[in-house]
Formats: C-alpha cells, structure tokens, sequence
C-alpha cells in the first residue's frame, strides 16, 4: 500500500523530483524546451510557485511553492478564459468559453459556477500540478519516440521543505549545481534549463525565474511585496549577488589526492576547499553540494528541529504513521556540517552519492 505523501499546512514549500523508467537519458535540448514551457504553463494556470528547477536528460528537480488555497482569489470567466490557452488547443478553449455563454444566457448561476470549479479544485494543489506536468510531458515524449507507456520511474518524490531561507537557499542551490555535479558545465549559468541559468539570462522570461530566486531568499519572505517592488531590477541585482556567491562560495575544482585515497570533483571556480579539519571533520556545505545528498530527495521533510518535530507530531497524533516506538522526530543529516537544518527520515547509509 501506498505511503501518503507529508504535506504541509497552509503555504508550503516541496523539493520534487522525478526519473525516467530504466534512466534513460531521452531528453535532448528542444525537449527540455518543451518541458520548461509545460513548467510555465502549469505554474501560471495552478499558482504553484516556481522557485527554481533543473532538467536534466533523464530527471527533473523543482522547488516549488504551493499556495495555501484559502488566499487564491475565486477563478472568475474572464481570469479562465486568460490562462485556458496555456493548456488546450483553440477549439477546447472555444468549448468551454461556448458553454459559459449558454450558461449565462441561461441565467444558471449553478451551471456557471460548476464550469469554472472544473478549472479551480485543480488550483493550488501539488498533486495535480506534478500529475498534469508528467502526464503532458509523457505525452510529448510518446509521440516523439514513437512510443508507448510509461515513461516514469513510478512515482515522484518530494521533501517537505521549511520556509527559512537556510532550508530553501540549500535545496535551491543543490537543485542548480545539478550539471556542475554531472560535469557537464563549469558554471551553473551555463546549463540553460536550470532555475538559476533562465534569471541571470535576462529577457523576457527571466522575470518569474527571478521572482521565484528572490522568494527563496529572506527578504521575500520578510517582504511580501518584494516582487512587486518598483525598483525591482535593483532588488534583483542584490539577489543575484547573495544567491551567485552562495553557489560558487569562492571555491574552485576539488583536486584529487590519490595518496588519501579523494577523487577530484568538477565544480565551480573557487579557491581550494578547506581543509576536513578545518570542518571539524564535516565535509563543508559547498563540497556536499556537488554530490547527490540523499535527504534532499528522502528525507521526507527538511527544516529546522523545531519544524521537524512539529510535523512528526501531527503524523504521530492523527495517523501514528511512525510507529509506537518513536518518540521524536528530528534528525541530524550525516556527510556534512549541515548548521541546523533536521531532517524526518534518518538514512541508514549511503546518504551521499556522485
């Protein structure tokens, strides 16, 4: 039987992330395009944040921001008609826009407000907007490949992330240095289908992958006009430097030592990696991000021990889905000096991988 998925309460952040069936590398550059368009259809139609992404060639990790529904306005007609297109042919949007008149016509408020819930329970909802983003991009790939069937690795996986920037600024830049770890570039800017790489590009997209970097960092939180500031480009400017000096963290390629037995690592430009001592034998934070850290994908959730704790008791009170057994939640992330953050999950092995 299924686990259900931990999901938070009210407004809530997720790190996802989701394989091809048998890791085949099937996505080429004009299908991360199509892909990355799909995102933003999605993410326009459902108000499921963007905060940044990575598509690879046979996976995808987003972070995203799910809406606590109760603060989504009332989808109206003319706000449906405005995004119906992002979704289906012109002949689909025609329909429904048919089948409103009729119903105004008709005077039937009921009928009215049935079309349009249609459109808004899929609203909001992490669910829908991970199951209409694969489903489509299955879809596009099928016909492409001229094939069939499934084209995921069953289901996908998500994180339940705290909205602290410390939390939200390590899974972002995990999420980014994606193709610095799979060494296909060496700088996270160059790797056109990553969160980070779509903002510092410029033009007219750029702006949501802007948004949703600038979300991620403190101010956003504290500010819930940020984006909308009229000095935005300024207050992007500050982002883009806070966030760039995070990913490169002034350090270069890791070099190997093959008397202690290290294996060199592609990575940013970057000065030398501090000693392991200098860690208290902790691999640095910007080290492990160059590696595939399994609590970023099972961890379950991801935050502070004071957010942890309260989730695992909410689960314990109303589904026991620990175990009678355990009586706490909270627990440290092995491989690195990770400051406060907790994760759900205590990995038994294997936490880091290449």
């Amino acid at each position: 039987m299924r686990t259900a998925r931990l999901l938070g309460i009210g407004r809530s952040f997720y790190h996802v992330m989701s394989r091809v069936v048998d890791r085949r590398k099937v996505f080429q550059a004009k299908d991360k395009e199509i892909f990355r368009k799909i995102l933003r259809n999605q993410e326009a139609f459902t108000g499921v944040r963007i905060v940044t992404y990575c598509l690879m060639s046979n996976h995808f990790h987003l972070l995203l921001e799910v809406p606590d529904r109760e603060t989504l306005p009332p989808l109206d007609e003319a706000g449906l008609l405005a995004v119906l297109p992002l979704l289906y042919p012109r002949e689909v949007v025609e329909g429904v826009k048919q089948e409103l008149e009729r119903a105004r016509g008709a005077g039937d408020e009921r009928w009215h407000r049935e079309i349009l819930n249609r459109y808004e329970r899929r609203r909001g909802d992490l669910g829908h907007f991970l199951k209409e983003v694969k489903l489509r991009i299955t879809f596009y790939m099928n016909k492409r490949l001229e094939r069939t069937g499934t084209l995921w690795e069953g289901r996908y996986k998500s994180v339940l992330v705290e909205d602290c920037e410390q939390a939200l600024l390590t899974i972002s830049a995990y999420i980014d240095l994606n193709p610095i770890r799979a060494g296909l570039v060496s700088n996270p800017e160059e790797y056109r289908w990553c969160g980070y790489a779509e903002a510092v590009g410029g033009g007219r997209r750029a702006q949501r992958a802007r948004e949703g970097l600038g979300l991620m960092l403190s101010e956003a939180l504290q500010d819930p006009d940020f984006e909308q500031d009229p000095d935005f480009e300024q207050d992007w400017r500050r982002t883009a430097a806070r966030y760039r000096m995070f990913l490169y963290q002034d350090g270069q390629e890791v070099a190997g030592d093959p008397e202690l037995g290290q294996c060199g690592r592609r990575g940013i430009k970057a000065e030398v990696v501090e000693a392991v001592g200098e860690q208290g034998g902790a691999m640095p934070v910007r080290q492990a991000l160059r590696h595939r850290v399994r609590y970023f994908c099972d961890g379950a959730v991801l935050g502070t021990a004071e957010f942890v704790n309260t989730v695992f008791e909410r689960e314990q009170s109303l589904r026991k889905r620990f175990g009678e057994k355990r009586s706490s939640g909270a627990r440290r992330m092995r491989g690195a000096d990770w400051g406060e953050l907790r994760v759900l999950r205590d990995l038994q092995k294997d936490v880091m991988g290449t």
